[in-house]
């Protein structure tokens, strides 16, 4: 099946999986599960596009569907962990606070659907690097593009457990992470995150997808300006010691931190 038509295909498949999410949050009143299934979503869009493209070349198709997995499942199992047994984020809960009775339906749209959308635009170099049949070959930038993987993983997970056995300890009650990797940037997670999606892109581009560049860039811009470090960041400054930790530690990319006179 030709990327066109497979990505038309896959586009219905997340819709139905988020109508059932959807009604499941209804159930539980609880909207940020849509966080859990967020990396699960792409794990079966990966592995959905493996069954149904089989005219692609099967080493590239294992190695992206088994990158997604990885990726996917350790995202789905650390929020879960960290959400289990926790009232509903505080993003979502100010949504339902702010829209009342209508909140139920309203989520749907503001939510559900959005982000199931944004999970199909950004599935593309997923989807492209398993319908090429050519290069039937692992290239250099097969190679790099995992190194790259392997970086960004490796880069936010040890920066998530990092900051969960920093919540851990009972005496850190009131302070800042500003250790480790948090020392060398304020959101090591979300750098990770950014980089191993450049490392599936080029795993697509090794299969000549190069258009789907606008995946990891859309992904990247939604980390640093919309739903990830701005949003954070907008409720991080009123903790005390905040403001001086931006000053000397930078936001996005890990650099060494700036002296203060």
């Amino acid at each position: 099946m030709p990327f066109t038509n497979l990505f038309l295909t896959v586009g219905p498949v997340i819709l139905l999986l988020m109508l059932a999410l959807w009604f499941l949050s209804l159930l539980l009143k609880n909207s940020s599960i849509i966080d859990i299934f967020w990396g699960i979503g792409f794990v079966s869009i990966a592995w959905l596009t493996f069954k149904l493209a089989p005219q692609g070349y099967l080493p590239r198709r294992q190695l992206i569907a088994v990158l997604v997995t990885v990726w996917g499942l350790r995202l789905a199992i650390h929020i879960g962990v960290r959400n289990w047994d926790k009232p509903e984020d505080f993003r979502y809960a100010r949504w339902r606070a702010e829209n009342g009775a209508s909140w139920w339906w309203r989520s749907f749209f503001k939510v559900f659907l959005l982000q199931g959308v944004l999970m199909w635009i950004i599935s593309a170099p997923i989807i492209a690097a398993q319908t090429s049949g050519f290069p039937a070959i692992l290239t250099p930038l097969d190679y790099i593009g995992f190194l790259l993987w392997i970086f960004g993983l490796l880069f936010e997970s040890i920066g998530d457990y990092q900051l969960t056995r920093f919540k851990a300890d009972s005496s850190s009650k009131g302070k800042l992470l500003t250790t480790g990797l948090w020392k060398y940037t304020r959101h090591p997670n979300y750098f990770g995150e950014a980089v191993l999606w450049w490392g599936f892109y080029i795993i697509a581009l090794a299969a000549g997808a190069w258009w789907t560049i606008f995946s990891p860039i859309l992904m990247t811009i939604l980390l640093m300006k919309v739903s990830g470090v701005a949003m954070l960041e907008r409720t991080m400054k009123a903790r005390p010691g905040y403001e001086e930790y931006m000053k000397k530690t930078n936001a996005f990319v890990p650099w060494f931190p700036k002296e203060r006179s």
